[in-house]
């Protein structure tokens, strides 16, 4: 049915959550960290490279904060609604980093790419640095996708955020567009929503809900995130997948004004949407 929504467990009145780019830096910075820092932990922790590195950024007058050239590195800093400017460039203060990614095809979601460029190497090199407990400094995807798949990423350095977002005893929805060889017929969207068995896994696996767009795409949400998942669903009703593109996770919805490659921060908004799907 073209147009029509056919779910097999539950139907989700996903809404596109709107994005102020006026207040993408205010509203982003949601922090329960102390009020004041020392200015060279703040450089540090948001990346800006070693404890020394950031001191010679300091000792070069690199360093501006309200305006003004600091030079203390032990200068007690507020952090709420800190920008603070390094090398010429502005830079928001964030506890955690929480990121929309638009990810282009042609990019592998690997700190250690083998066949393709990592899409971390897209992100300011701040993010890419950022101190963490793992063994990875720097933000981290939530999920991966494949290099020839394009679409929302969720990256953060926060890794209970990430280990809750991964995990799936938490069966965080996720939507794809998949463009289809063949015409997807009625059989094949019921087959799809009842379950099909994958050739390596005895137990079915079944979308939540199959939007019929056109003849050859569809909209498929699924609550898992096998390897090849709906390339090898759509391959065992008998057809094949020619383009894929995944747009939504939970309530969240990619910011349509973000082009292939660029990313943005999270607002509190949209991160209660990414965790709690709009039902």
């Amino acid at each position: 049915r073209v147009g029509g929504v056919i779910s097999a467990h539950l139907r989700f009145g996903f809404k596109i959550h709107g994005y102020d780019d006026s207040t993408s830096v205010r509203s982003a910075r949601f922090s329960t960290c102390a009020t004041t820092m020392k200015l060279q932990q703040i450089l540090y922790s948001q990346g800006f490279g070693t404890r020394r590195q950031c001191m010679v950024h300091i000792a070069h007058g690199n360093v501006v904060v309200a305006g003004e050239t600091q030079r203390d590195p032990d200068a007690d800093i507020a952090v709420d609604g800190l920008v603070v400017t390094v090398n010429g460039e502005d830079w928001p203060f964030h506890e955690r980093a929480y990121l929309m990614f638009n990810k282009p095809a042609g990019y592998e979601c690997s700190h250690r790419p083998k066949h393709w460029p990592a899409i971390y190497e897209l992100l300011p090199m701040p993010l890419r640095l950022r101190p963490s407990k793992s063994a990875v400094d720097g933000v981290q995807a939530i999920g991966r996708l494949d290099q020839d798949t394009t679409g929302l990423l969720v990256l953060s350095d926060d890794g209970q955020f990430i280990h809750r977002m991964a995990s799936p005893k938490h069966h965080v929805p996720k939507v794809y567009q998949v463009t289809t060889r063949h015409a997807v017929d009625d059989a094949q969207v019921r087959a799809l929503l009842t379950g099909v068995v994958l050739n390596d896994d005895p137990e079915q696996v079944a979308a939540a809900a199959c939007e019929v767009i056109s003849d050859t795409h569809i909209a498929l949400t699924l609550m898992e995130g096998k390897y090849h998942q709906v390339k090898r669903m759509l391959a065992a009703v008998g057809n094949r997948v020619e383009a894929l593109h995944r747009s939504q996770m939970g309530g969240l919805v990619l910011d349509a004004n973000l082009k292939a490659g660029e990313w943005r921060w999270l607002t509190a908004d949209d991160l209660a949407l990414v965790k709690t799907p709009i039902l």
